[in-house]
């Protein structure tokens, strides 16, 4: 309670401190107090309220309180955003409106109006305000919006419990639209205070009408304007309805036997629905169904066809579902009535007329049981007797006895027997039989040729037997000589009879025998008999031999031996002659006595003596026996057998050809009576196995076949061949054809220049042919393929290729091809050496090399050589040989091929020693060679020479120049140009600076030029030359145009101002600075690429003759060589005029002193050691880099051997020798560096 007051006097001085006070501007005289008040009030959560406080208190201060906390007196009531005062303050309204009530709002509310001047503090009454909180879910067990099964008639708990709500909500249940009253209903506190929740429990009994309905939970409360609900829907299992069975027709159960009966059976509603079935006797028959669930129908169709058997079966259909207690039925007998399935006439119908015949007439079963009535053509026959039993299926069987006289005119007519009965009325059952009465034919013959006639065999011959009247129909049997004619049974006999069918015309029947004449049908009789009547004729047939026979009194002979041969002649008509022949060779024979022969025909025979030999074996002896009448020749051999030993057959092949790792056949021609018993196969004294081996196989016939023959395989086989009458022997020579393999080749063959040599080349192979040799010469171009002034030779094994006179551009290598037809062609590499005394490049003028004489800087002097064999270098300085042994000196030898280099190294150069005539001696056994160099000291340039034009356009010009000695320092090259007729020169400097050709821009078409070339270096210019460096130039007119040269450089040219002047002197007063101070590297990358291509333009001019003829030819003995330290290596060999060595191409600067320490080369990528006199540059290869020793040699500047960087330009004369000078001035040379030649 002091906790409300502390309260309420904070919020009362609140009030009274803040701006807008409501106050009472009443008058004083009205009396204090409240004029308007709200009741009790109760809204629904979230909707808004207003509670009402009018007042009369004027000068007072107006609040509410909520449960005893007072709100303040501000309008906007702080704290409580959803409070607001509302009405007029000048007349007393002071409401309190709540926006979107929660159950925070619930509570007791005071309306308080602070004491004044005019009165005491006024407190209204209490007024409470109930906040109503609707459910809002409803949570039901089973889950809401699933479907439960529950089955019909059993109970099951339901369960709904609602949300937290104000008041606790009332929970209904129905089933159906359909109260449930078994409810119990428990009310629960919610989640937070004032909240309550209702748990309700339903017991439901679903029936089968609530299947497919919806269980519905609803949840009511006074702050709900309608029920919340949640359902679920019930499938409810129920049983199904009984079977039905729709019986199609009338009388249930009454059906015809053959009618297609269709049963329906149906059963209404089940949940789920029922299942049929049909039963036949208790036994299914049909477990197809199906459902109609719209209708909620199950249906089943029996479909069978009715049988006689079926009478009195049940047939029964049962229908259940998974919730039925038992199955239900329904079930139908049926009463079928059928017909008798078949009416049967037993007794013969076939009967002599003028006698009685005696029938019955039985039926088969049928349900009711039928009558039976007899019929001859129309009339009615009355019967003797009738009998009726039981039958199958309940049904009857009805006999019916007939006996009457047959006449000649019955013959034909039809015998019927009839069954009837009143439940057939639209159907007529009978059986009906043909009566045969019999008589005899009356007449009987034979028509065919006349007798007596001859036939020859072979002849088809027709007899026709014809008889009138007669029942049956006569037979007409045919007979010869007594026996009855009969066609041939099996198809491959031959069909010398046809025997024809009885054909009937009218009262007269006829029956036709053919015969293809025979032997054994002469004077044979042929007749026609039917019944008792008989006719007959006879044939006369001629016939060659029938058997021709020859009889031997020996079966085998052996040569010498004689052999008794008879021929007999069985039978023939009529007699023949008989006669003798072998193999074409006509023999006398000897007739024999006659004998008796078969077919009433004539026999004859004749015997023949014959001595044989083994010629004879197989010969056929014929005799033939000829009919001059018949014009007909029968004959029969016997052939001859002979037995002997083998013999060898002329055919026999003596030498087979085969090729190696190929196959081979060795055959046999050999003749033997009887057949060899074995083939024995002998190589070099060993027997081959007849079972055969890996490489081997002797055939059935004795012939050897090999396979995977190689040449060892070569060389007579013999063959042994026996029977039992003796042996024979044969050689056969296998001869093993093998591609050429080179045995000896001599590889290098050497040969002085201008002698002669034989490149001599042996192989082994099979065969050997006369021009099986051909050599061919390798080089990439046509002309080093060529092989003129050579000759080629073979004998034998051996092919040689003679060279005459040895020139330089022989040397190189050659392929021998020894091709003999079997592939594949050998080949085999030889290298030709041509050996030739040294030849030292002389370049023209004097070689020279530049060096600073300061003894800080070093010099290299470079000799190259070409000779065979090896070359040794030496020395001298003014004559005087070099002490090599000075640690100043260092040399290294390199020698690829026929090239060969010697690298003489001068470090610390002094001008009082060194600048000296040296001398360098290249010696080899076949003679030497020396050049003198001279070491000077760094120098303006020389004026270059050489300056042509190499192509012409109406605007520009193309140049090309050789750099003269560039003092040993870098030069550059300036154009100086006029134009004749116009005063003034044009200055034009080239880029980059070493740059040997240059396209002149800018020019003007039709007119006359004069051109210079200037070189210059950090020393000075050279100065203008009257030769060689100037050079008259005429543009062509803008008609004519020139093409440009294969070799012009294209070059870059600065740009020009408008007035066609260069703008070099202003980018130079621009950029000086800049190039002052870069000039170093940019010198190094554009010297590196004109390096590279002057190189590649120089080696396409070189006399390329000459050069590949010094190149191609190697030495064999190239090694490695050198006095200290040094090792031989492969170095370009361009070469160019004039001949000077930059010194920038071969030596970098001087290692650093030893307490320096050694960083190395990083251009070369080389360590060297660090000794203060070590060669400066190595030209050498690392180890390993070497090719094969007599490969072509290739230089020039892609040799891979020689750094392009340190030598691939040889036309620079004198290059830098100071690699770390920049580009400068005369006149800023240090003293040190302006040496002089001595």
């Amino acid at each position: 309670m002091a906790l409300k007051t502390s309260a309420r006097a904070a919020l009362l001085l609140m009030g009274l401190l803040t701006t807008g006070l409501a106050q009472l501007p009443i008058p004083v005289s009205a009396p204090r107090g409240f004029w308007a008040l709200s009741k009790n009030l109760t809204a629904v959560e979230g909707t808004s309220v207003e509670l009402q406080c009018g007042v009369r208190a004027p000068g007072s201060v107006v609040q509410w309180a909520k449960d005893g906390l007072l709100l303040g007196p501000d309008p906007r009531i702080p704290g409580f955003p959803r409070y607001r005062l509302e009405g007029d303050p000048t007349r007393g309204e002071f409401h309190l409106h709540i926006e979107a009530c929660d159950l925070s709002d619930d509570a007791e509310y005071e309306c308080q109006v602070s004491r004044s001047e005019t009165g005491p503090e006024l407190v209204s009454p209490r007024v409470i305000l109930s906040i109503l909180v609707p459910p809002k879910v409803l949570q039901l067990t089973p889950e809401a919006g699933s479907t439960v099964t529950w089955v019909a008639g059993q109970e099951y708990e339901v369960t709904c419990v609602s949300g937290d709500a104000k008041p606790a909500p009332d929970i209904t249940f129905l089933q159906s639209g359909q109260t449930v009253s078994d409810i119990s209903a428990t009310v629960n506190e919610g989640s937070q205070e004032k909240l309550f929740t209702t748990e309700a429990t339903a017991r439901v009994t679903p029936q089968s009408s609530d299947n497919g309905q919806l269980l519905v939970c609803e949840g009511s409360s006074p702050a709900l304007d309608t029920p919340i609900k949640v359902s679920v829907t019930m499938n409810v299992l129920f049983p199904p309805g009984p079977p039905v069975i729709e019986w199609p027709g009338l009388e249930e159960g009454h059906v015809r036997a053959g009618q297609s009966l269709e049963l329906p059976c149906v059963a209404r509603g089940g949940n789920p629905l029922a299942t049929l079935q049909w039963l036949k006797n208790g036994q299914p028959v049909s477990t197809a169904w199906g459902t109609e669930h719209t209708q909620a129908v199950a249906r089943s169709v029996l479909v069978m066809v009715v049988r006689p058997e079926d009478h009195g079966t049940r047939l029964s259909c049962e229908s259940q579902n998974s919730v039925s207690t038992g199955t239900q039925e329904r079930s139908i007998t049926l009463q079928v009535t059928f017909p008798p399935s078949a009416i049967t006439i037993l007794g013969s119908t076939s009967q002599s007329e003028n006698k009685n015949v005696t029938l019955s007439c039985v039926t088969k079963s049928s349900r009711p049981r039928v009558l039976l009535r007899w019929w001859l053509g129309w009339r009615q026959l009355l019967p003797t007797e009738e009998t009726v039993m039981d039958g199958l299926h309940g049904g009857h069987i009805t006999m019916s006895n007939l006996t009457f006289l047959v006449r000649r005119e019955d013959n034909g007519l039809t015998l019927t027997c009839e069954a009837f009965s009143e439940a057939f009325t639209k159907e007529t059952f009978k059986k009906s039989l043909t009566l045969n009465v019999k008589y005899p034919a009356q007449k009987l013959w034979i028509e065919g040729p006349p007798e007596g006639q001859s036939h020859r065999a072979g002849t088809r011959v027709r007899l026709m037997c014809l008889a009138i009247g007669g029942n049956p129909d006569p037979s007409l049997t045919w007979y010869k000589d007594s026996r009855p004619v009969t066609e041939p049974r099996l198809p491959q006999e031959p069909r010398r009879v046809q025997l024809g069918s009885l054909e009937k015309s009218g009262s007269t029947f006829s029956r036709e025998l053919v015969l293809v004449t025979g032997p054994s049908d002469n004077q044979a009789k042929f007749t026609c008999k039917a019944g008792q009547l008989s006719a007959s004729t006879r044939l006369v047939v001629q016939f060659p031999p029938t058997n021709l026979t020859i009889l031997a009194n020996a079966s085998a002979l052996r040569p010498g031996e004689a052999l008794n041969l008879t021929c007999v002649s069985i039978s023939s008509n009529p007699p023949v002659n008989l006669s003798w022949d072998k193999e074409g060779e006509r023999l006398e024979g000897v007739p024999a006595p006659p004998r008796s022969a078969p077919f009433k025909g004539s026999a004859a025979a004749t015997s023949v003596l014959l001595r044989v030999s083994s010629r004879d074996h197989g010969h056929r002896v014929t005799c033939s026996a000829h009919s001059a009448e018949l014009r007909e020749t029968v004959s029969s051999f016997y052939r001859l057998n002979v037995l002997y030993p083998p013999e060898f057959l002329g055919e026999q092949v003596l030498v087979v050809t085969a090729v190696e790792q190929g196959g081979a056949l060795l055959p046999v021609s050999v003749s033997a009576n009887p057949a060899p018993e074995a083939f024995n196969w002998t190589f070099r004294g060993y027997r081959l196995s007849p079972a055969g081996g890996p490489r081997h196989r002797i055939l059935s016939g004795g012939a050897l076949q090999l396979w995977n023959v190689t040449r060892a395989d070569d060389g007579l086989y013999q063959l042994h061949c026996q029977n039992s009458e003796g042996t024979a022997e044969a050689l056969v020579h296998l001869d093993v054809h093998y591609a050429p393999t080179i045995r000896t080749l001599q590889d290098p063959t050497e040969v002085n220049i201008g002698g002669s040599v034989d490149i001599v080349c042996t192989v082994d192979a099979n065969p050997i042919l006369p021009e099986m040799f051909n050599w061919e010469r390798l080089g990439e171009e046509e002309e080093d393929q060529s092989l003129d002034g050579m000759e080629k030779m073979s004998k034998g094994a051996t092919g040689r290729l003679r060279i005459h006179r040895a020139e330089l551009a022989q040397a190189g290598a050659y392929q021998c091809i020894a091709d003999n037809g079997v592939a594949p062609p050998a080949r085999g590499l030889v290298r030709l050496v041509v050996r030739f005394a040294p030849q030292v490049e002389h370049p023209t003028p004097l070689t020279k090399v530049a060096a600073a004489g300061d003894s800080t800087s070093s010099a290299t002097l470079h000799c190259r050589a070409r000779g065979v064999p090896n070359i040794v270098f030496t020395w001298t300085k003014n004559g005087v040989p070099l002490d090599l042994q000075d640690p100043r000196y260092t040399e290294h030898t390199y020698h690829q091929g026929g090239v060969h280099s010697s690298l003489l190294t001068i470090a610390n150069v002094s001008a009082a020693q060194d600048y000296a005539l040296f001398t360098c001696t290249a010696t080899n056994p076949l003679g030497s060679d020396h050049i003198n160099i001279q070491l000077v000291s760094i120098s303006r340039p020389d004026p270059p020479s050489g300056l042509k034009v190499v192509s012409l356009t109406p605007d520009a010009v193309g140049l090309e120049w050789k750099p003269g000695f560039d003092g040993g320092l870098p030069q550059r090259f300036r154009i100086r140009y006029e134009a004749l007729g116009t005063p003034g020169f044009h200055y034009v400097d080239v880029l980059p600076p070493q740059a040997t050709a240059f396209t002149l821009t800018g020019l003007q078409p039709s007119t006359r030029y004069r051109v210079w070339l200037l070189a210059s270096n950090a020393l000075g210019d050279s100065g203008l030359a009257d030769k060689g460096t100037q050079l008259p130039v005429t543009t062509p007119g803008l008609d004519q145009t020139s093409g440009e040269s294969d070799d012009q450089v294209p070059t870059e040219q600065p740009p020009a101002g408008p007035l066609g002047l260069p703008l070099l002197p202003v980018l130079f007063a621009v950029g000086g600075l800049l190039l002052l101070s870069n000039a170093s590297c940019v010198g190094g990358f554009l010297w590196q690429r004109r390096l590279k291509r002057l190189a590649k333009g120089v080696s396409e001019k070189t006399d390329a003759g000459s050069e590949e003829d010094r190149v191609r030819n190697e030495y064999a003995e190239s090694q490695w060589t050198g006095d200290r330290d040094t090792q031989s290596s492969r170095v370009s060999t361009t070469e160019a005029e004039p001949y000077y060595h930059s010194m920038s191409d071969f030596v970098p600067q001087l290692p650093p002193m030893p307490e320096e320490g050694f960083t190395g080369f990083g251009e070369e990528g080389v360590a060297f050691p660090g000794h203060l006199y070590d060669e400066v540059g190595r030209m050498f290869a690392p180890p390993g880099a070497w090719g094969p020793l007599y490969d072509e040699a290739r230089t020039g500047p892609s040799d891979l051997y020689w750094p392009e960087e340190k030598y691939e330009d040889p036309r620079g004369i004198y290059d830098q020798v100071a690699g770390d000078l920049d580009t400068m001035e005369p006149d800023s040379l240090p003293f040190e560096l302006r040496g002089h030649l001595v």
